[in-house]
C-alpha cells in the first residue's frame, strides 16, 4: 500500500445494507461509520469523497473457510468493479472478512450494548467493517 495520508474506506457489502467504516487521516484507527441501504453505496461515497480526503477503499471479500471466495464473492467483484470505474483516484484492497460479523456481536457486548442494539444488524454492519478495516490496518505495519 501507498503511504499517502488521507482517509481509508471500507465498505462490508451485502445486498441489502453496507456498513461503512473510516479511518482517521493519517490512518491510525479504524472507526465505524454508518450503514447504508446498498442501492445508495454510490451516491453516499460520492457525497462523502466530496467533503473528505479518502486515498483508498477497502472492500471486505467473504471467503470460505478454505479461503475460496463465497457465492457472495462474485457479487463484491462486481461491485468493486464499478467502484473502480466510479472513484479511478482511489486506490483499492479486497480483505478477508470471515468472522468479522461475529466479533463485531462480541464487541457490542463486551462494550455493553443492549440487547436491542446488538439485535440491530445495522450496528453489526458498521463494526464489522471497522474490524475489516482494522485488519487491514495492521497487516500494513511493518516493523
Amino acid at each position: 500500500m501507498e503511504n499517502k495520508l488521507g482517509r481509508i474506506i471500507a465498505i462490508d457489502y451485502g445486498l441489502k445494507r453496507v456498513g461503512i467504516a473510516v479511518t482517521d487521516p493519517l490512518q491510525i484507527i479504524a472507526t465505524p461509520l454508518t450503514t447504508i441501504a446498498a442501492p445508495i453505496l454510490f451516491p453516499f461515497l460520492k457525497d462523502y469523497l466530496e467533503q473528505e480526503n479518502v486515498v483508498t477503499f477497502v472492500m471486505g471479500m467473504p471467503n470460505y473457510l478454505n479461503g475460496k471466495p463465497s457465492t457472495m464473492g462474485k457479487i463484491i467483484k462486481q461491485i468493486a468493479t464499478q467502484l473502480k470505474k466510479a472513484f479511478p483516484a482511489q486506490s483499492f484492497y479486497y480483505q478477508d472478512e470471515r468472522f468479522t460479523s461475529k466479533l463485531a456481536l462480541q464487541g457490542l457486548y463486551q462494550a455493553g450494548y443492549s440487547k436491542k442494539d446488538r439485535a440491530d444488524k445495522s450496528n453489526i454492519d458498521k463494526v464489522s467493517a471497522a474490524i475489516l478495516l482494522q485488519s487491514f490496518l495492521n497487516q500494513q505495519i511493518v516493523v
